[in-house]
């Protein structure tokens, strides 16, 4: 195989992605005064910078008013290949862990830190850059490439709804944003929200994003020097001080749950012996340190894609009303209404209520389809790794058009930082993952 990318291209590439970073791209509430940012500032920025980059590139850009999505074109052939990317970030976690800037790309010892350097500007630009090294390289596109830029990745995916309401979808694609060799199958994803009564006698404000698992929970109240002993009884990271304590666990994507440490269980557990209130038992009682939600729906499970993930991402009491949003992750072979069911009978035990937020279906692409076999065959050759494509609790944006596939750009044995502190991209995967898009381009392009 022909190597397209060159050392002016790796240099180009870089600073194309250290400008993305900059960005702090993450969700922030809706101004409506300001139109055609529905997502905030820094996500409007970098969507505006992403099209420019790529008008540089040589590409046909369009902007949707509403500030939604945008892609970039290129080729006139009746058949489209797309390459979905997304340019928001999850917020920065807990910034005293930061041994840099988040939102400043600082390059150290071959690595390249910054938030979305791995999730998802890296392979982003990695993706671009391959296009790049090919048009440099003066070859011809049979069939139009399409690069599709959500803006809403990281919660709702009302980027994608809104292309999908005003867009033709592409032929066939592929995803930068999950790991090699290819993921062809993705668990389903739902995500609720249960209400109950509030509390006359303590408050928490435990928030954070759906899709991480919370590294920090923090209570206030008259009960902290009892919480202390329960908490230690129990074996869990704590500090105290005169005001709070903090109790501490494991952040990682909620795909991987049972990879990290929920810090709103371990405080909701020790809070549970000391404070009665609905929301605590349930959580306490049904979910505890478990991360597959057998104590609701005993085992859920599939050869294909393995059991359940279930993730406690925030928790709410004040004097008023509690409030707990939890991310499911449901393998393939299960039906999302079904584990709905239960959900609402177990819950509605407690008096709470259940209300879903948001639901994705599953995503299967067979292993012997062309679109699959192509991509493996390229990712093998160039790298000498045979091991079989792979399937996913993560959700991609392949799942939400026909024939996608999550395509990278994260390697095996890879530091796998996404959603953490101190993320970053190791720059010879970076330049490898480059050189991989750029066959997969050349062989479903021209």
């Amino acid at each position: 195989m022909t190597e397209y990318i060159t050392d002016q291209i790796k240099k180009e590439s870089l600073i194309a992605l250290k400008t993305l970073v900059n960005i702090p791209s993450y969700l922030e509430p809706a101004d409506s005064s300001k139109a055609g940012k529905p997502f905030g500032e820094g996500v409007h920025q970098v969507l505006k910078e992403a099209l420019s980059l790529c008008k540089t590139l040589g590409m046909e850009t369009f902007c949707d008013p509403n500030g939604y999505y945008g892609y970039a074109d290129y080729g006139d052939g009746e058949e489209t290949v797309g390459i979905l990317c997304h340019l928001d970030v999850v917020p920065e976690g807990d910034r005293a862990k930061w041994e840099k800037d988040p939102f400043t790309a600082t390059e150290k010892e071959g690595v390249l830190y910054g938030r979305g350097t791995q999730d998802d500007k890296g392979p982003t630009i990695s993706a671009l850059y391959a296009f790049k090294a090919l048009v440099d390289a003066g070859l011809s596109f049979n069939r139009k490439i399409r690069f599709v830029f959500g803006t809403d990745e990281e919660n709702l995916w009302r980027c994608m709804e809104a292309y999908k309401q005003h867009e033709k979808m592409p032929d066939m694609g592929f995803v930068p944003d999950s790991a090699f060799p290819l993921t062809y199958a993705e668990k389903g994803l739902l995500q609720f929200k249960l209400t109950g009564p509030g509390s006359e006698k303590f408050e928490l404000d435990c928030s954070g994003a759906l899709n991480v698992v919370p590294a920090v929970a923090a209570y206030s109240g008259e009960q902290q020097a009892k919480l202390a002993e329960e908490l230690r009884q129990q074996g869990f990271s704590y500090e105290q001080t005169e005001e709070q304590t903090v109790v501490y666990g494991k952040a990682v994507h909620a795909s991987t749950a049972f990879e990290g440490a929920n810090a709103i269980t371990r405080l909701v557990e020790g809070l549970a012996t000391l404070q009665s209130h609905p929301m605590l038992s349930f959580i306490a009682e049904k979910v505890g340190q478990e991360t597959n939600g057998y104590r609701i729906f005993g085992e859920i499970e599939d050869e294909m894609t393995g059991e359940l993930t279930f993730n406690v991402a925030s928790l709410k009491i004040s004097e008023q009303v509690s409030e707990v949003m939890v991310d499911m992750r449901i393998p393939v072979s299960y039906n999302q209404e079904d584990l709905a069911k239960i959900l609402e009978e177990v819950t509605s035990q407690y008096g709470l209520i259940y209300q879903m937020y948001d639901a994705l279906p599953s995503l299967y692409v067979p292993k012997d389809s062309p679109l699959v076999e192509t991509l493996m065959t390229i990712y093998r050759d160039k790298t000498g790794d045979m091991q079989e494509p792979l399937t996913s609790g993560g959700a991609t944006y392949a799942r939400s058009m026909p024939n996608m596939v999550a395509f990278g750009a994260h390697f095996p044995g890879s530091p796998s930082l996404a959603h953490q502190e101190n993320e970053g991209i190791i720059l010879s995967e970076f330049y490898l993952a480059m050189e991989i898009y750029a066959e997969a381009i050349y062989q479903l392009c021209c």
